[in-house]
C-alpha cells in the first residue's frame, strides 16, 4: 500500500509542476480530485479520513472571502478600477504606478485571485483604447498582487491556511509581514518600469475614439461590501474565531433583494476549493504512511529543518516554482507537525514573493494568462520571466533580510 501512495503522491505533484498531463485536458483540480478518489478506492484512506484530513476552518475562511469579493465584483467596482487605472490621465509609467498601488492593495484585504480574475478583462480593453501594450501592466498586476497578499492572514489561499495552523493574529501577522509586502510591490514597479522602457506603446493601431463608455460602480452595492471589509477587520481584532467572522459578512452578503445567491455563489471559485480540499486528502495519505514524519526527524537531527532562512528561501523558491506556492504549503505543513511563529510568518511572505518569478508560481499568475487570452492578449513564459526574476529575488532579499534583522528567523 505505501508504494501505492508513494507512486500516485509523486503523480499528483508532477501534475501540480506540469498543470496538466500531455494529451489530456485535465488542470491540476482535476488531477488532484481524480487521485483522492484512487485514494479512496483503492483503500489507502477511508471516508472518514478524507473528511479528517480536511481543514474546513481554512475553506470557511476562504469561502467567505471570495463570497465578499463577489460583492465588490457585482457591484462593478473591479471594472470600474481597471477602466480609471487605463483612462486616467498622465504617462504610462504612472498608470503602472496606480496599477501596482490598487492591486497590491486590494490584494492585501480580498484574495488575490478574485482581485486579478476581475481586473483583467477590462484593464486589457482600456489600455488597448489608449495604445498601450498591456503586457508590462498585466506583468505588474499579477506581481503586485501576489506580492501585497504577503501583508494579510487574508491576501491569499496559502496566507488564509498557514493563519489557522498556527493561530496567528491578523494585525500580528500585518505588522510583521506589511513592510516586506510593501517592499515587493515597490520592487514590481521598478522592475516593470525599467524593462519595459521606451516600449509601452502596442504594435497594432488603438482602436477609434469614443470606443466603449466607463463603467459606474452600483453605489448601495459598493457601500454595502465597504461596510462589511471594515466589520471584518474590527471582527479581527476581537477574539471570535475568524473562519466565524468571515463565514458571518459572507451571510450577510447573500441577504440582499437583487442580487440573487445563486449569482453570488456563482462567483466563487469552486476549482480552488476542491483543489485544496484533494491536496488535504492527498497528503493526509503520504502521511498516513510515516514517510514525512520520519523525513522531518532526519532532517531535525540533521539540523536542516526549514526554520532558518538558509533552508526556507531557496525552499520557498524552488517549491512555489514546480508544484505552485499553494500545493507546496500545503504538503510543507503536512510533514511538519510543529512549526515555530517567525517559521510560519517566514513561510507566507516568502513562499508568497516566490511566486512571482515565473508563471506557474502562482494562481494569479496564471489566471492573468489565461483572462487575458480571452481577450486577445498573449502574455510568454519569457516576457514574463524577464520581470518576474528580478522583482522576485530583489523582494525576497529584502523579506529575508527584513525577517533576520527583527529576528523573526534565524539566518542559521
Amino acid at each position: 500500500m505505501t508504494a501505492f501512495i508513494v507512486g500516485l503522491f509523486a503523480v499528483t505533484y508532477l501534475g501540480m509542476a506540469l498543470g496538466r498531463f500531455p494529451g489530456l485536458r485535465i488542470d491540476r483540480t482535476g488531477i488532484v480530485l481524480i487521485a483522492s478518489i484512487l485514494l479512496l478506492a483503492g483503500g489507502a484512506l477511508t471516508a472518514e479520513q478524507v473528511v479528517d484530513a480536511i481543514d474546513f476552518p481554512t475553506l470557511a475562511v476562504l469561502f467567505g472571502l471570495m463570497i465578499l469579493s463577489a460583492q465588490y465584483a457585482a457591484s462593478g467596482f473591479y471594472d470600474w478600477c481597471a477602466w480609471r487605472i487605463a483612462a486616467g490621465a498622465g504617462t504610462p509609467e504612472r498608470l503602472l504606478a496606480v496599477t501596482v498601488v490598487v492591486a497590491g492593495a486590494l490584494s492585501a484585504v480580498l484574495a488575490n485571485d478574485v482581485v486579478v480574475f476581475a481586473m483583467t478583462p477590462m484593464l486589457c480593453a482600456g489600455l488597448h483604447r489608449r495604445g498601450l501594450d498591456p503586457r508590462p501592466f498585466l506583468i505588474a498586476l499579477a506581481g503586485a498582487a501576489n506580492a501585497g497578499s504577503a501583508a494579510t492572514v487574508i491576501g491569499n489561499p496559502q496566507n488564509i491556511l498557514i493563519a489557522q495552523v498556527g493561530g496567528l493574529d491578523f494585525w500580528r501577522f500585518l505588522a510583521v509581514c506589511g513592510v516586506p509586502a510593501a517592499v515587493g510591490t515597490a520592487c514590481v514597479y521598478a522592475t516593470v518600469r525599467w524593462s519595459w522602457r521606451g516600449r509601452w506603446q502596442a504594435h497594432a493601431a488603438p482602436p477609434r475614439d469614443g470606443e466603449g463608455a466607463a463603467p459606474a460602480p452600483a453605489p448601495w452595492h459598493l457601500a454595502k461590501a465597504v461596510a462589511a471589509t471594515l466589520v471584518l477587520l474590527v471582527l479581527f481584532a476581537t477574539p471570535m474565531p475568524q473562519e466565524t467572522g468571515v463565514l458571518l459578512i459572507a451571510g450577510a452578503m447573500l441577504v440582499s433583494r437583487s442580487l440573487a445567491s445563486r449569482t453570488m455563489l456563482g462567483m466563487v471559485d469552486w476549482h480552488l476549493l476542491v483543489l485544496f480540499a484533494g491536496l488535504f486528502a492527498v497528503n493526509r495519505a503520504l502521511a498516513e504512511t510515516g514517510l514525512p514524519a520520519a523525513m522531518v526527524g532526519w532532517l531535525e537531527a540533521a539540523g536542516h529543518l526549514p526554520d532558518a532562512l538558509d533552508v526556507l528561501t531557496p525552499l520557498a523558491l524552488v517549491a512555489s516554482n514546480t508544484i505552485g506556492n499553494v500545493p507546496a504549503v500545503v504538503l510543507l505543513l503536512s510533514a511538519w507537525p510543529a512549526p515555530p511563529e517567525g517559521a510560519l510568518y517566514g513561510l507566507a511572505v516568502l513562499s508568497t514573493l516566490a511566486g512571482n518569478l515565473l508563471l506557474p508560481g502562482s494562481l494569479a499568475n496564471i489566471i492573468v494568462v489565461e483572462r487575458a487570452a480571452l481577450v486577445g492578449v498573449r502574455l510568454g513564459f519569457a516576457e514574463h520571466a524577464r520581470c518576474g526574476v528580478p522583482m522576485t529575488l530583489l523582494s525576497m532579499g529584502f523579506a529575508a533580510l527584513w525577517l533576520w534583522g527583527f529576528g523573526w528567523m534565524p539566518g542559521r
